[in-house]
C-alpha cells in the first residue's frame, strides 16, 4: 500500500513539473517575462506561436489540477467537519450513533482532536459480542495507520493524471486487508474476524440505506471486495506473489522513467536559459 500511494504521488508530481517545464518557454515569449529573465536570444528555437499556443495548454491544464486539487481538499475538510459533528457524543474512541443502518467506520482525526471509531445502533445489533470486537479492532487499525491518508494521497494524485484513479481501488483493498490482518491478530481468531466482516457488509446491503454521512477518507469494514477478503482471512484466496511483484515493477518503472525525463527536461531548460540570457552561446 506504500508503494500505490507513494508511486501514485510521485507519478502526479512528475506530470505536474512536465505542465510547468511547457508554460516556461512558451512565457519567455513575453516581453515582461524576458526583461524579468534578462533574456538577450529567445528562450526556444520553436515558432512563437506554437510556442505561445503550448504554454497556454500547459497553463490551463496546471490550472485544472490545482482546481481539482482544491475541490477535493475543501469537500474533504467539510465532509470531516461534518461527521465530527455526529460523532461527538461522550468522550473516548468509540462513537455511537442511534441509527437503525448498520454502519461502523474510522473517523480520522482533525488537528488538537485523536481519530474516533464510529458505528452504529444498528450495526452493534447485527453483530455478536466477538464480531464486535473483531469490527473495533479492524478500525483501530485504520486508525491507527492512518490510512486514510494513503486514501486521500492517492484521490489527490488522481486529480492531477486521470491514468491514476486506477490505483485507488488495489490501494483501498490492500488497506482493508491490512486492517483485516489486524483485526484477526487481535481477536486471535482469523474465523472470528472474518465473520465479522462478511456479517457487517451482509447487514450493511440488507438494510438498502447506504449511509450518506461517511467521509469519502472513512473506511469502513464492510467497503470493498467482502468476499475475496474473507477468502484471504480464511486462507481460500489465491495467491498471485509474481502478479504482485510483476505490477511493483511496472510502477517503479513508470515513476523511474518520468523522473528521469522530468529531470533531464529540466537540465535542458536550465541550458536553454543560459542560452537566452547570453551566458552560453
Amino acid at each position: 500500500m506504500r508503494l500505490l500511494a507513494a508511486t501514485g504521488a510521485g507519478l502526479a508530481l512528475c506530470t505536474l513539473l512536465a505542465l510547468a517545464l511547457l508554460v516556461v518557454p512558451g512565457a519567455g515569449r513575453l516581453s515582461v517575462v524576458a526583461a524579468a529573465g534578462e533574456f538577450v536570444h529567445p528562450l526556444t528555437a520553436a515558432a512563437p506561436g506554437a510556442a505561445v499556443r503550448l504554454a497556454v495548454a500547459a497553463l490551463v491544464l496546471s490550472a485544472g489540477c490545482a482546481a481539482a486539487v482544491t475541490r477535493v481538499l475543501r469537500r474533504h475538510w467539510s465532509q470531516l467537519h461534518r461527521a465530527a459533528g455526529r460523532g461527538r457524543s461522550g468522550g473516548g474512541e468509540l462513537a455511537v450513533l442511534r441509527d437503525s443502518r448498520p454502519d461502523a467506520y474510522a473517523l480520522p482525526g482533525r488537528p488538537g482532536r485523536p481519530g474516533r471509531i464510529v458505528v452504529t445502533t444498528g450495526m452493534l445489533h447485527a453483530l455478536d459480542p466477538a464480531e464486535r470486537e473483531a469490527l473495533l479492532a479492524h478500525e483501530r487499525a485504520h486508525l491507527a495507520g492512518r490510512h486514510h491518508l494513503y486514501l486521500a494521497a492517492a484521490e489527490l494524485s488522481a486529480r492531477c493524471h486521470p491514468a491514476l484513479r486506477t490505483l485507488r481501488a488495489p490501494l483501498g483493498y490492500a488497506l482493508e486487508r491490512c486492517a483485516d490482518e489486524a483485526a484477526a491478530h487481535a481477536v486471535g481468531d482469523r474465523r472470528v474476524a472474518a465473520r465479522a466482516i462478511g456479517r457487517a457488509a451482509l447487514a450493511a446491503r440488507a438494510s438498502g440505506e447506504p449511509s450518506t454521512d461517511r467521509p469519502a477518507v472513512a473506511l469502513a469494514a464492510a467497503a470493498g471486495p467482502v468476499p475475496r477478503r474473507v477468502a484471504a482471512l480464511l486462507g481460500r484466496a489465491a495467491t498471485r506473489p509474481r502478479a504482485g511483484r510483476a505490477a511493483a515493477a511496472v510502477l517503479l518503472a513508470c515513476l523511474a522513467l518520468s523522473g528521469a525525463a522530468a529531470l533531464d527536461a529540466t537540465y535542458d531548460l536550465h541550458s536553454s536559459i543560459e542560452i537566452a540570457q547570453g551566458e552560453n552561446p
